[in-house]
């Protein structure tokens, strides 16, 4: 038998868009309540509205996850206005791409600060919370790109790779209280991260769909606290 996650508490970073917002959501449907977190507000206000829809509470927080100052005061208003966390869905990141020599230092910095740096710092804020209550759940997203390097995406890769090695290490840390640590990586997904506008309404159908991921990690949550899993790669089936 699994467990049910009703009543908990999530923090969804980048939720006011894309993955995070369709996890957000989906959870919100589970009968979770959501903290969000992304640098939007007005995107976050939108979301926030649709999640209480199904009855749970959704509080904002609008931050750049690569400051440490933005995301603590965002997580420590989260705590103080739905309590302790029980699930941390560390979505939010930036794709940059181009040939090495290419590629601007400063974007290449940018994306690490972001991808890599923005996920330590929110989940260094998060972490005391459920070693604390000696339970909870981390989903990092990485990407297929953490898994295999490819032309163009030096700098994507690089903080994807880091996360898998950060993810893994973290996960070997806590398993000792009770909290579960694992990536998802997914190859392409429609978001607009990926394709922007370029893709036509019928085109993007045959992507997976940020709906698809929610899914997945509402199945993962529910699963009975003595297993989890701790790496999963995800692909469309056929969008060629």
């Amino acid at each position: 038998m699994g467990q049910t996650i009703e009543g908990k508490t999530a923090i969804i970073t980048g939720a006011g868009s894309g993955i995070g917002r369709a996890t957000a959501l989906q959870l919100a449907k589970e009968g979770v309540n959501v903290g969000l977190i992304a640098r939007t507000e007005s995107k976050l206000e939108k979301v926030a509205s649709e999640a209480a829809e199904y009855g749970v509470k959704a509080v904002i927080a609008p931050a750049d996850i690569s400051n440490a100052e933005e995301v603590e005061y965002a997580v420590k208003k989260l705590h103080d206005e739905l309590g302790f966390t029980d699930i941390l869905i560390n979505n939010a990141g930036i794709g940059v791409y181009g040939s090495f020599l290419e590629l601007d230092p400063e974007e290449w910095k940018r994306t690490i600060e972001v991808n890599l740096y923005g996920t330590y710092h929110v989940t260094r804020a998060v972490l005391p919370q459920m070693i604390e209550k000696d339970s909870g759940d981390i989903i990092n997203i990485s990407s297929s790109s953490g898994l295999k390097g490819t032309a163009g995406s030096t700098a994507y890769s690089a903080s994807k790779f880091a996360i898998q090695g950060m993810t893994e290490a973290l996960m070997q840390e806590v398993r000792r209280n009770n909290i579960r640590v694992n990536t998802l990586n997914p190859s392409l997904v429609a978001t607009e991260l990926v394709f922007g506008d370029d893709l036509e309404e019928q085109d993007k159908e045959k992507y997976m769909q940020p709906e698809d991921l929610a899914e997945y990690m509402v199945s993962q949550l529910k699963l009975h606290p003595r297993i989890f899993i701790k790496q999963s790669l995800q692909w469309a089936t056929n969008p060629f």
